[in-house]
């Protein structure tokens, strides 16, 4: 007996089960992005961001639905002619036959979504949302204090980085109990994270002001937007393994991070 089809739809309908296109911001464009959503999929690539090289990643591996955190679509395509990302890949998924979905704040306001999986990569307890209005980040104890610059270490290692930008401690024998996070720019929540009683907040694209303004109330650390959001591609690869077992899902190798560090 063959082995029953699964479409599309069905494996995103695991991936809106968990994180459902309600909880997106007004401003956002999660949802599906080019392709049929009914087709037969026989398995499935994640990314954070799509590229050119991860729509031949995706054909190379047999792969009929590329799922995505950032959407590939957040203005009006006009037309379909020129050399610039979006329209690369574009017609690269039409070409090849691929359909691309994306799950981008939808994922960030998930109870389980971007900033509880980085809370739980890092190891940290009693985890908790963040800013109860809108679902995003996160907010957690350290199973023991940790002096601040070992924490940063912590950090650093934790999620891949390159290099970490922190602001300069107010206090040199800090010590670290208590961590807010919020995957990608979260900078808006830095009120939020001190009146939780963290003693140190994980996000990135924080402004210069952020790091002279705040430093004398909380640790602010900017590990990056790619970094704190890649885990997302472990995080999508769960939750549709959990409801499709034997299913072929593979996380990008293809792409990079934009930024290099030099």
């Amino acid at each position: 007996m063959s082995a029953p089809v699964v479409t599309n739809r069905q494996i995103v309908e695991a991936i809106e089960e968990f994180a459902p296109l309600s909880l997106q911001e007004s401003w956002d464009n999660s949802g599906w992005q080019v392709g049929d959503p009914g087709a037969e999929c026989r398995g499935v690539l994640l990314c954070v961001d799509l590229t050119p090289a991860v729509i031949e990643e995706a054909a190379a591996r047999g792969c009929d639905l590329v799922i995505t955190h950032h959407p590939l679509i957040f203005r009006g395509v006009k037309s379909l002619v020129g050399r610039d990302r979006v329209t690369e890949c574009l017609t690269g998924a039409v070409r090849r036959g691929i359909t691309v979905y994306s799950s981008h704040t939808s994922a960030d306001c998930a109870p389980a979504g971007v900033s509880a999986e980085m809370a739980r990569i890092l190891g940290l307890t009693d985890v908790a949302t963040l800013d109860g209005n809108s679902g995003l980040g996160a907010v957690g104890d350290l199973p023991s204090p940790m002096p601040w610059d070992a924490f940063a270490r912590k950090v650093k290692e934790t999620f891949g980085c390159a290099s970490l930008r922190l602001s300069r401690p107010a206090d040199p024998s800090w010590a670290i109990t208590r961590v807010a996070l919020c995957g990608g720019a979260g900078g808006d929540l830095i009120d939020r994270a001190i009146e939780t009683g963290a003693q140190a907040y994980v996000t990135a694209d924080c402004k210069h002001n952020l790091f002279l303004d705040r430093r004398e109330e909380i640790l602010l650390l900017d590990a990056g937007h790619f970094e704190t959001e890649r885990c997302t591609k472990a995080l999508f690869h769960r939750v549709i393994s959990e409801k499709f077992p034997n299913f072929a899902v593979w996380e990008s190798e293809a792409e990079e991070n934009p930024v290099l560090y030099f």
